[in-house]
């Protein structure tokens, strides 16, 4: 009789079977492609709860187990001031996904909720300093960020009608300042076999509790496009 697999270990097997083509194979060619990872690396994997950095987390630490390439992965959770049953859920997916993540506090939401009405370049402004701070703190010289094609079609886009220009993010961004590199490994995945993946294996996602979500700029391209 076969042994009954964990659900993380189900997961896996899910990765590298039904999803293999689907997330595996664009995940390792943009690592490869763009040199996202290189010997000795600390990579801080910045998780926020959604369905694509969790993704993220467990194709980096697949990636670790795996590899002929020695590196380490610190799985980061940030939290701006969530609500204690979004933080309970984010413990649940590390928890179900086997990721050991660490997690830090932070108080960016009571500081935003006073800022006007469009906190949103403030907020994105304080996250990314706490990230970068954090993972400089944890000896990381590298941050991963869990955006995906879709969010670079729609970067794009945005820039070409708000902006007035052609301009995306790119798969690797050293911040001088900062001292510290960003990559993007699920550059190529499409956010329609995120989402498949995290349908078919339940995972209870916690959705962005921003209170603009759903009511931005990013939103309108998105629905544009589709």
């Amino acid at each position: 009789m076969s042994r009954q697999l964990e659900p993380y270990q189900q997961i896996e097997r899910s990765i590298q079977k039904t999803y293999h083509k689907r997330l595996w194979t664009p995940f390792i060619t943009a690592v490869k492609q763009y040199d996202l990872i290189a010997p000795g690396d600390r990579i801080a994997a910045c998780i926020s709860g959604g369905k694509d950095s969790m993704l993220m987390a467990k194709l980096l630490q697949l990636l670790q187990r795996h590899s002929d390439v020695p590196f380490e992965v610190v799985y980061l959770v940030m939290d701006p001031g969530y609500n204690a049953t979004n933080r309970q859920r984010i413990e649940y997916n590390a928890a179900l996904l086997h990721i050991p993540v660490a997690i830090f506090s932070t108080d960016i939401f009571e500081i935003t909720s006073t800022a006007g009405q469009s906190p949103c370049y403030l907020c994105a402004r304080m996250r990314r300093g706490y990230l970068y701070s954090k993972a400089r703190e944890l000896g990381c010289n590298k941050i991963a960020l869990g955006h995906h094609f879709d969010d670079v079609v729609e970067t794009y886009m945005l820039s070409l009608f708000y902006e007035g220009r052609i301009s995306c993010f790119q798969p690797v961004t050293y911040l001088d300042r900062a001292d510290i590199t960003l990559i993007r490994p699920l550059l190529y995945v499409p956010e329609y076999f995120v989402r498949s993946f995290a349908k078919r294996h339940k995972l209870p996602i916690v959705h962005n509790p921003c209170p603009a979500d759903g009511n931005t700029k990013r939103q309108e391209i998105k629905d544009l496009l589709t």
